[in-house]
């Protein structure tokens, strides 16, 4: 197949989905043999889980919680039922988290996405993801040799000697930020090095705005952009269509309302969760901290996975109002005890040198008496008086936001 790296991209949905969940069951039961796992699933019936809302009944694990999780059990927190030995490479990123890779050709699922952007067997890559400590380099490393590319492992900076590799072996794809793609060819066409032969470019790990696209296209250079975490590897790419990211095979992704775990509709923003289909070393319903919204319809480049937007902003939106903190799923329980109320926003702002907040809440239903339950729930909830104004439905934006603080840092 010359168009897609394998039949799997071009499987129906629901073939998709069915092999995923008759799955599913068998990565749980490994998930389990690890004592936080079987402690975090708790007396769920595990073999019951063959569908997304079933799925969805399982607690998530947050990111953000790993860091203490790890150093209270290293090295993984009782999350890994594996021992540490039967891995790869072992890694650390900020936090600390602990990363280990699995020991197959493709550990990071990331020769797909390098296909989807042009790469192909017997390209040379430049790679400039950092090898120190952290997965990324080893990331992109692996994806493009499973895929046939060789690889400069060259890391960020040191220009000069990068120019030199460049100069000798002409890779025609390189893979790393775009800002550092950016750096390397200004500094290129500074000092009159040649870096000409790079013609395709994976990027990921910083933000690609329109002007930087237009910059590398006009510069000769096709740039796709990829999600990944140092987790899990690459979650989704972006394919010659241009039409948001396209999550990875054998991966289980849903977006979910900040600061709980249940499922939002098609199209509107919510955090990434994502369980992976690896016995070895599974992850369940990882909640990464991160925003996106699910496309409709396939890919028009003909692959049929589910579709994201791409990174819409941070989930976490903790507050610190008159000295406590106010989470999204303390707004989100607000919902749950009022289902008669739409979208939730709550506005942090300061009056007269006091913290404010105000519960702005959709419904068609408005009522003063309405309005007095909802504001006894905010102050049950949160521990703190707040106002509450009523919109119409649709009237919030979609952009997954449960709290927006609007004071000034002056």
């Amino acid at each position: 197949m010359t168009n897609y790296y394998d039949a799997l991209e071009t499987r129906s949905q629901s073939e998709r989905e069915a092999d995923m969940f008759a799955r599913l069951p068998g990565v749980l039961a490994a998930a389990a043999k690890a004592p936080a796992y079987a402690a975090h699933f708790g007396g769920i019936d595990l073999k019951s889980i063959t569908s997304r809302d079933a799925l969805a009944k399982l607690p998530v694990l947050r990111k953000s919680e790993l860091p203490a999780l790890h150093r209270a059990a290293p090295p993984f927190g009782g999350f890994v039922a594996s021992n540490a030995g039967s891995f790869g490479r072992l890694f650390t990123s900020p936090g600390p988290i602990f990363e280990p890779e699995t020991a197959a050709d493709d550990p990071w699922r990331g020769a797909r996405a390098i296909f989807a952007a042009g790469f192909r067997p017997g390209d040379i890559v430049l790679n400039t993801f950092s090898y120190h400590l952290t997965p990324g380099g080893f990331i992109f490393d692996t994806s493009a040799r499973a895929l046939g590319c060789a690889v400069i492992p060259a890391g960020p900076g040191n220009t000069e000697q990068q120019f030199e590799l460049i100069e000798a072996y002409r890779p025609v794809g390189y893979s790393g930020t775009p800002d550092f793609l950016k750096i390397l060819l200004d500094a290129a066409d500074k000092t009159g090095r040649d870096a000409s032969s790079i013609k395709r470019a994976v990027v990921s790990g910083a933000a690609f705005p329109k002007s930087l696209q237009e910059e590398m296209k006009a510069r000769g250079i096709d740039a796709y952009q990829n999600f990944g975490t140092a987790d899990l590897g690459i979650i989704a790419y972006e394919t010659k269509a241009r039409e948001g990211l396209v999550v990875n095979e054998n991966i289980i992704v849903e977006i979910v309302r900040p600061g709980t775990g249940d499922p939002v509709a098609e199209g509107d923003v919510g955090e990434i969760v994502v369980t992976t289909l690896d016995t070895h070393h599974p992850v369940v319903r990882l909640a990464l901290g991160d925003l996106s919204a699910v496309l409709s319809g396939p890919s028009p480049c003909g692959r049929t996975s589910m579709r994201i937007k791409g990174w819409m902003g941070r989930a976490d939106q903790t507050t610190k109002v008159k000295g406590m903190f106010v989470r999204p799923e303390q707004i989100a329980e607000i919902g749950k005890r009022h289902p008669e109320l739409g979208r939730l926003r709550l506005i942090v702002t300061r009056d007269s040198e006091t913290d404010a907040m105000t519960l702005s809440a959709e419904t068609a239903t408005p009522a003063d008496a309405l309005r007095d339950a909802v504001a006894s729930t905010l102050r049950a909830v949160t521990k703190l008086s707040g106002n509450v104004t009523f919109v119409s439905p649709g009237s919030l934006p979609n952009d997954g936001k449960a709290i927006s603080d609007e004071r000034k840092n002056d």
